[in-house]
């Protein structure tokens, strides 16, 4: 058996009275990630491990933020895109592992629906799957609520044939 891993990392600006949605959840808050897709931080970090373990270049190649096809489409569907062109190269998920950075809201309650998204979109086990969070301890634009990141970072696998 092969493995990889693979490091992403995603950031949007915070604007006020727009959508916020972190791991295809909906989030109730005066303000929400600005970006060409629907700005899920989240799954974009997760799209970017992925194809960076496979050695696929990253979410920007695919799915460029200058090409009207993406407008507005839910990172989810980019998610299961990018499984698909890992699974194509012979590779499945082991593991996901992310953390969001930002003040508020809380993301704890939020943690089960956003795994269960992510499970079915990568066609994988939420148990394998991990989500956490912090603040920034209000320092910086994260902390002055501009902006959130999101950083993951995945194991990828493959059978390889005697």
């Amino acid at each position: 058996m092969k493995i990889k891993v693979g490091f992403g990392f995603d950031v949007h600006q915070l604007k006020k009275n727009h959508p916020f949605i972190i791991g295809g959840v909906h989030l109730d808050h005066h303000s929400g990630a600005y970006g060409h897709s629907d700005a899920d931080v989240l799954l974009h970090a997760i799209c970017d491990a992925l194809l960076g373990a496979a050695n696929l270049g990253d979410i920007g190649f695919h799915f460029s933020n200058t090409d009207d096809r993406w407008k507005g489409i839910s990172s989810a569907l980019l998610l299961t895109e990018c499984v698909r062109l890992i699974s194509e190269r012979g590779w499945k998920i082991g593991n996901i592992d992310a953390m969001l950075c930002l003040e508020a809201p809380k993301i704890n309650p939020h943690v089960p629906a956003m795994k269960k998204n992510i499970a079915e979109a990568a066609g994988i086990s939420e148990d394998d799957i991990s989500i956490k969070a912090t603040t920034n301890e209000t320092m910086g634009f994260i902390g002055r609520e501009e902006g959130v990141v999101a950083y993951a970072v995945c194991l990828i696998e493959k059978h390889l044939t005697a």
